[in-house]
């Protein structure tokens, strides 16, 4: 990571996963051509799970080269660090123009990229455990209905499991005081 001034621990990147609603799977497909695709993916210790149809781009890569990279983006803003008043008077000194490419010129971010491998589910009761945790993930209020829809798409579906590598987590966030809060600091 190059911002080491900015990368945060593990525990915070799996919050950033468990509230992120999404996650990008990276893979490198057919011909050593980059394929990355949106996924509702759930973790569940140090597993992440999703679900495919049985057949597709991105079945026929895992069965050669299960190596992927998962991106997940948190909460983001655009910071108000200065008041309308104060970045009029920046502007009236060149030497102040750094501030406004660091202090408002940008975004508040959090991230965590996962690198793993894939593996496909193949025993019946994990495959329901992780669709479970899914459902429950994207769609709670609907629970009641899970066990009727488990049975009519179990087996016309993939689950797949990355095994949780490595986690990289990294933010950017100022303070009450427009100051970026750097080296993990909370608050």
């Amino acid at each position: 990571m190059r911002r080491k001034d900015r990368e945060m621990t593990r525990e915070f990147g799996i919050e950033v996963i468990d509230k992120s609603r999404y996650g990008i799977i990276s893979m490198i497909g057919e011909d050593n051509e980059p394929y990355g695709i949106p996924l509702s993916i759930v973790r569940d210790g140090d597993n992440l799970y999703f679900h495919s149809a049985m057949g597709g781009r991105k079945v026929k890569i895992f069965e050669k080269n299960p190596k992927v990279s998962v991106a997940f983006v948190g909460e983001t803003k655009i910071p108000e660090n200065y008041t309308k008043e104060e970045l009029d008077e920046i502007i009236k000194d060149e030497s102040k123009a750094v501030l406004l490419i660091s202090k408002v010129f940008t975004t508040e971010y959090e991230s965590a990229v996962v690198i793993g491998k894939v593996k496909l589910v193949e025993d019946e009761e994990e495959k329901i455990k992780a669709m479970k945790l899914i459902c429950e993930k994207y769609t709670p209020t609907k629970m009641d209905y899970f066990d009727m829809a488990i049975k009519a798409g179990l087996k016309r579906t993939n689950v797949y499991r990355i095994e949780i590598e490595e986690i990289k987590a990294k933010r950017k966030r100022y303070d009450i005081n427009g100051e970026e809060m750097k080296w993990g600091r909370m608050e």
